[in-house]
């Protein structure tokens, strides 16, 4: 009997028409290779998306490899590349178990087997301990009847095991293993950005979020220490430039936050770091907190200024919170960028008018300008199923730049044009000459962002 087995873990070829590149490294991918590297397998990554691998080079990767397993991610809009992939896999390793995880397999577990034969198993959740079993068990021939977290077909019948427990000491876990990523090709205009993840589970449960579903609500996290070691790692390793906590909300604990916040400072570490958080979870000493150990920018997930939508999508918060927030942030000198949502069923434009109204009023450093996505899993796709909405099948269009179903309140041609009018406006060469002279490190980063918009505008003249 084997007690290892190969692995390759694969991020999928991007999509011309719907992969926009992001310099954040997919962490999920990197948490995976440690774990299953930590347990004595042989892992591989081929991330096609930086390297700019078609599912050819794919294919011919994975049979100079061999794999034994193949893991594929499977985020919504990327769903036609990650199952092309999965075809690819079985084409050219037929003896290879292929595997998905994510969000979109998740919850598109049982629609997925009945119409995909190269995919054999389904991992859904929280990955890192049911991909580590899965494998265990692969190699050793064991049966997977007793896996939690799994979906499987057994004697042509697509088997769903019960739901596995939650990491409780996330501690336990391995550092993201980026050792197997093309870091260069990672890099911002010139800086290299790193996610870090704090914690798990969120106590909120937003319409429009598969958060809670997929990590649970309950908020478990790691300790300030080690996360000092983990941000000391990525600056002495990997020459880090800036730090993401990719947390929902970093500073729900405070206590804990000011902790890192010292682990931060004790370690002299002098790196940005942005956080994303709610606007009825801050204070402006906690903000003054951060920015001593270099928080240089905030995110803040607004989405409307009519507390109607607000209401709707369930954000327990009002427009006046929204409003402090901003306010507060910007008084404590942080780069405040926010999200929004428009397009939400029942949202009217006199409710959208309110939203940029709102925009305008506050004046927050970057927008976030999404169109509502109904992603399975959520309940905002439930209610667009009630209402009879007519919903694109078209996974590659889930990208929340582009309309997904039938708004009575919101033509598809008008949701891309208020979108388009919106950065015309907010990208302009006011705007990039009033944040390159700042001395925010974000500043600098969306001054060029906002040249290259102009740019971009005046080639396509």
């Amino acid at each position: 009997m084997g007690t290892a087995a190969k692995v390759t873990l694969v991020n999928p070829p991007a999509l011309q028409d719907v992969f926009h590149h992001h310099p954040y490294l997919p962490t999920g991918l990197a948490y995976l290779a440690a774990v299953l590297e930590e347990k004595g397998n042989q892992v591989s990554v081929l991330d096609c998306i930086a390297e700019g691998f078609d599912q050819n080079q794919l294919k011919q990767k994975l049979a100079h490899i061999n794999p034994d397993i193949v893991g594929i991610s499977s985020m919504t809009p990327m769903m036609p590349s990650t199952l092309m992939a999965a075809r690819g896999a079985k084409e050219v390793c037929p003896d290879s178990i292929v595997v998905l995880g994510g969000p979109h397999a998740t919850f598109m577990d049982k629609e997925i087997l009945a119409t995909e034969p190269a995919v054999d198993v389904i991992v859904r959740g929280e990955g890192e301990v049911t991909l580590a079993e899965l494998t265990k068990r692969i190699i050793n021939s064991v049966g997977l009847n007793s896996a939690d977290g799994i979906t499987y077909r057994h004697q042509g019948q697509i088997v769903q095991n019960p739901n596995r427990g939650y990491i409780q000491n996330l501690d336990d876990l391995p550092f993201p293993a980026y050792k197997h990523f093309p870091l260069e090709k990672y890099r911002l205009f010139g800086k290299l950005f790193f996610p870090v993840i704090t914690s798990r589970g969120c106590p909120f449960q937003c319409n429009f979020c598969t958060t809670s579903r997929i990590l649970g609500k309950q908020y478990r996290v790691r300790s300030p220490q080690n996360i000092g070691h983990e941000l000391e790692l990525l600056k002495r390793e990997y020459n880090a430039d800036s730090f993401t906590f990719y947390d929902d909300t970093l500073t729900l604990d405070k206590k804990r936050l000011y902790e890192i916040c010292d682990e931060i400072k004790s370690r002299k570490l002098n790196i940005p770091w942005d956080c994303q958080t709610r606007v009825d979870q801050i204070s402006e000493e906690m903000f003054t907190k951060m920015k001593k150990t270099n928080c240089q920018q905030v995110f803040f997930g607004v989405e409307s200024g009519c507390q109607n939508v607000l209401n709707s999508v369930s954000k327990r918060t009002t427009v006046e919170q929204n409003e402090d927030a901003i306010k507060l942030a910007k008084k404590t000198g942080l780069f405040v960028a926010i999200s929004i949502i428009i397009g939400y069923p029942g949202e009217t434009a006199q409710m959208r008018k309110e939203t940029l109204d709102f925009i305008r009023r506050t004046e927050p450093d970057d927008v976030y300008l999404c169109i509502a996505t109904p992603y399975p899993g959520t309940e905002l796709r439930r209610e667009v199923e009630r209402l009879g909405y007519k919903i694109s099948p078209q996974w590659s269009h889930y990208d929340t730049t582009t309309p997904v179903f039938e708004n009575p309140l919101l033509s598809d041609q008008e949701a891309l044009q208020i979108r388009k009018d919106f950065y015309n406006k907010f990208y302009s060469p006011k705007y990039a000459l009033r944040h390159m002279f700042k001395r925010n490190f974000y500043s600098h980063v969306m001054s060029r962002v906002a040249i290259n918009h102009v740019i971009w505008r005046i080639k396509r003249r």
